[in-house]
């Protein structure tokens, strides 16, 4: 399966030449993880956040294929490549009118409170691994 999310390209998103400055993109990429969180895997952000837990990015590997300009709605589409004990590999890709726009890999993290890695509880691994490429 794959997660789906639309975002339209704000002002605050772009350059003064009116295409998306590369590091909103990463902001929007970021926005794709946190709803898939919420949404599918049921550990909306702030409720680790208030137990010290969190996914931060290790590593993100980005193609920016073509611009995107201010009013674009860009289609996301997120879905899980590798899941290992406390690490997950995501890919994020984004198209507008079937243009590909972006494509990125992000490998987060499950974190406790020390900061160190911890393993995935059942409950998230039952609903992260319906996203995955190939079972």
């Amino acid at each position: 399966m794959i997660y789906r999310r639309s975002i339209r390209v704000e002002f605050n998103h772009c350059d003064p030449a009116g295409i998306v400055f590369y590091p909103r993109y990463f902001e929007m990429c970021n926005s794709v993880v946190e709803n898939f969180f919420r949404d599918i895997v049921r550990r909306p952000f702030e409720d680790m956040m208030a137990r010290r837990e969190g996914v931060p990015t290790a590593r993100i590997e980005t193609n920016f294929h073509a611009p995107s300009r201010l009013g674009d709605g860009l289609d996301w589409q997120l879905s899980v490549k590798r899941i290992g004990t406390s690490a997950l590999d995501l890919a994020l890709d984004a198209t507008c009118n079937d243009e590909s726009r972006l494509s990125a890999t992000l490998t987060l993290v499950y974190v406790s409170a020390t900061g160190r890695p911890q393993p995935w509880s059942q409950s998230a691994l039952n609903h992260i691994s319906e996203f995955m490429e190939i079972k």
